[in-house]
């Protein structure tokens, strides 16, 4: 997996989660992550199909809400239902700045 996700990080210009299991959410959270801590800036974006994320953005709001996830990330995740009109909302998104310096280029 860590390779796997290495080569993600590299080649794409952004990232889509489609609905998935536990490797399509340690990809996401891990691009999350990187979003948080400055290692890159690209849109990443969830397909909602059906509500399938509905809880997993439930749990980001609280969260968002309770402080554990910084405020100034509530708009790094583009969340849709219709994975074109996803497409066309990260084409011209541009994510927030990283809310925490941990690595420095």
């Amino acid at each position: 997996m860590a390779a796997r996700k290495d080569l993600m990080n590299e080649l794409s210009d952004g990232f889509i989660a489609l609905p998935g299991g536990f490797g399509t959410m340690d990809e996401l959270f891990e691009v999350l992550t990187g979003a948080q801590v400055g290692l890159h800036q690209k849109p990443i974006g969830l397909v909602d199909v059906e509500g399938f994320y509905r809880s997993l953005v439930a749990w980001i709001s609280v969260g968002l809400q309770r402080g554990f996830i910084p405020g100034g990330l509530k708009d790094v995740l583009v969340v849709r239902e219709d994975p074109e009109v996803l497409v066309e909302t990260l084409l011209s998104h541009q994510p927030p700045p990283p809310a925490v310096r941990w690595i420095k280029r």
